[in-house]
């Protein structure tokens, strides 16, 4: 035990050695990639002339641009940082976040892609407000939106400070509130000035870097063990101290029966949250035709799943290579574990180490301000639309006002993230997103299905349905684990958790569905059928679609 000790502590100094003397290659490296992505939204932010350009790019992108894009959006610092951290702590239950997020986008193609494209013009509003009273379901759709995008923006941000203070050998935590806050400040400038399309290109060039980078770790991995999968999985087992266990379902979800509902809770979560998710659902809304709608989340699908199974080899091998004392310790959630792979990858405490870490961590805080912009965007373009153009303007708004206060939004939106962020700065960011998910799923799903799939559905449906469904997920969020109770809560020192899962979506989920139906039986305004029969024809075939 005191040798295995010896060298994990070794190996910390080195690397914290070698991070120290090749700092300002690091910090080189990173400035190239900021300022490269600065660059090209400054470039998009010059054709962005009309409200279509800032909210959908104008729908000039192809089905593989747009597919790119959006797995650029899915593939976050949870899809990155959290599952290999995941994985690397508890073996094939990390895993399982891989899964629930890649089997979520069959949810997405059959039953929202398509018609959501048909329907909408360019937020979740538009396809609600089509068949019930404008005025109070776009309200709805827009504090809806922005109470996801923000549980979806803590989880970046916690992402982010993670890197950046493991990049400078930032360890107070003034240090890491201040790195929060640039992120934010960033995420406002990227869309102020690019909108939609500076954002679609920050989105396609990052998840192409992120697949270069994860696809050269792998391969580095797996050249470790030989390419022998079985080696790396028996190393990684060896060294978690679990032994055959960290091989087997139960190690995070099964030690007890609350543990195991929040595993089903989990999953129902992550797979029915995707097509609820505001920044995902306005991506469709860039392409031509429901068409390239269609294909684009194909492309996603391929995308994305190439590389959650690269996420494997990457959890996996941090795990059997650098081991949970050194991940823990650098991060007690696991969030740094894919940055202290590529720096042993390429070297502890040399020249190569360090430029593995900043290349890695630079394209994951690349994919963390991609992910940010797009999230601020979906918010900021849902109140200026939904709740600015169509409830406070009645429709009356210019373009360039319904711009401008966009604009506006973004900051504010920048500004609650940023203050948030840095309370969640110490969480584990796939559970963050998993809640983002829940809220999503719980809230917006049942609307937009019900919508589209069901006649008798009424304006007093949808109301239950959006603000039950987001009351409930959010009341039960905060008296859990996540906030309170744990070590690992958002404050550990204080307990008011008396809901035991860490995630709502068991709950909250079918009460947003159940509420929806209850409304709208209960309601006494008679659905207009004629708007329901228009809304199914331009849902299913395009027809009159913008």
């Amino acid at each position: 035990m005191s040798a295995g000790y010896a060298s994990h502590t070794v190996i910390q100094l080195a690397a914290s050695s070698s991070t120290t003397e090749h700092r300002p290659l690091i910090i080189s490296l990173f400035a190239v990639f900021v300022a490269a992505t600065l660059g090209i939204t400054v470039w998009a932010g010059r054709q962005t002339k009309s409200a279509s350009d800032f909210y959908a790019g104008g729908r000039q992108f192809t089905a593989f641009q747009n597919g790119l894009a959006v797995s650029g959006d899915y593939m976050s610092a949870a899809s990155f940082l959290g599952i290999a951290g995941a994985i690397a702590l508890f073996g094939y239950d990390g895993f399982l976040y891989s899964i629930g997020f890649l089997v979520a986008w069959l949810v997405a193609l059959l039953l929202v892609a398509e018609p959501l494209r048909n329907s909408g013009r360019y937020t979740m509003g538009d396809v609600l407000a089509y068949r019930m009273r404008q005025r109070p379901v776009r309200t709805a759709a827009g504090v809806s939106t922005i109470v996801v995008s923000i549980f979806y923006l803590l989880a970046q941000m916690a992402g982010a400070g993670v890197l950046v203070s493991l990049l400078l050998g930032i360890t107070s935590d003034a240090g890491k509130i201040l790195i929060v806050a640039l992120v934010g400040v960033l995420m406002i400038v990227y869309v102020t000035i690019g909108g939609m399309k500076g954002t679609t290109w920050v989105q396609m060039v990052k998840a192409v870097l992120l697949i270069a980078g994860a696809l050269l770790m792998t391969v580095m991995v797996l050249w470790k063990f030989d390419f022998n999968v079985s080696d790396l999985l028996g190393t990684a087992a060896e060294k978690s101290g679990h032994g055959a266990a960290f091989l087997e379902p139960g190690l995070k979800y099964g030690a007890t029966d609350i543990s195991k509902l929040d595993f089903i809770s989990l999953g129902i979560a992550l797979v029915l949250g995707t097509a609820g998710l505001p920044h995902i659902l306005i991506r469709f809304y860039t392409v031509p035709t429901a068409k390239a709608a269609r294909k684009s989340v194909n492309w996603a699908i391929g995308i994305i799943g190439a590389f959650y199974l690269m996420t494997i080899a990457l959890g996996f091998g941090a795990a059997a290579l650098i081991g949970p004392e050194e991940i823990t310790a650098k991060n007690p959630a696991g969030n740094a574990a894919a940055p202290q792979l590529a720096e042993y990858l390429g070297g502890v405490g040399t020249t190569g180490g360090a430029i593995m870490l900043a290349v890695i961590s630079a394209v994951a805080f690349a994919t963390i301000l991609a992910v940010v912009a797009g999230l601020t965007l979906a918010s900021s373009s849902s109140f200026a639309h939904d709740i600015y153009a169509n409830v406070i303007r009645k429709g009356q708004a210019t373009e360039k006002e319904e711009m401008r206060a966009a604009k506006w939004a973004t900051v504010a939106i920048g500004v609650v993230s940023i203050a948030l962020g840095a309370m969640a700065r110490d969480l584990n960011v796939a559970g963050l997103v998993a809640l983002a998910f829940a809220v999503a799923a719980s809230a917006n799903l049942p609307t937009i299905l019900y919508s589209l799939f069901w006649k008798r559905f009424t304006t007093q449906g949808a109301l239950w349905s959006i603000y039950g469904g987001l009351a409930s997920s959010v009341f039960l969020v905060l008296f859990s684990p996540v906030v309170s109770g744990k070590a690992s809560s958002m404050f550990p020192d204080v307990d008011f958790a008396w809901f035991p899962l860490e995630n709502p979506g068991l709950i909250s989920i079918p009460l947003g569905f159940l509420l929806g139906w209850v409304g709208s039986v209960l309601s006494k305004e008679e659905p207009d059928k004629g708007k329901y029969a228009e809304l199914e024809v331009k849902s299913l075939t395009g027809t009159g679609a913008h």
